[in-house]
């Protein structure tokens, strides 16, 4: 059975995904992305680097996003019960700097702004053409 009990908090125009309140770094890497949805940011980047370190015993991942304009600044760490391993910060931070997965989130992150518009302009497509096609059926 899964657990789905991750706590989100907003303040002042950030975003923190955690397993435990409060959230804490024991462990940090600073990283910075362009645009996207900050939830859907750090619920891709949280399984990536869960993915990469879920070997380290008492981990709990944590991912902050503050916005800074156009720019995310992206936090990711977390909790450590007992004794911080030395390659942590440094395994973290391969992730981080992946390029293939930082393309990936931005594509997920930006994936409902996009299918929105789609969307809006099948409706708007849709009614033209239900619109068009009851004229010759109807005669009017």
């Amino acid at each position: 059975m899964t657990r789905t009990s991750w706590h989100i908090t907003r303040a002042d125009n950030a975003l923190t995904l955690s397993r435990c309140l409060p959230a804490r770094f024991d462990v940090a890497v600073e990283t910075v992305l362009i645009g996207g949805d900050p939830l859907r940011l750090a619920q891709q980047i949280r399984q990536d680097m869960w993915r990469a370190v879920q070997n380290v015993r008492g981990f709990s991942p944590v991912v902050r996003i503050e916005g800074q304009g156009e720019s995310l600044l992206v936090t990711a760490g977390g909790r450590v019960a007992g004794r911080v391993p030395g390659n942590l910060a440094s395994e973290i931070r391969a992730v981080l700097e992946d390029e293939s997965k930082r393309s990936r989130w931005l594509r997920h992150a930006r994936r409902d702004k996009k299918r929105l518009q789609y969307v809006q302009s099948e409706v708007f497509l849709h009614k033209s053409t239900t619109g068009f096609d009851k004229e010759v059926e109807t005669g009017q």
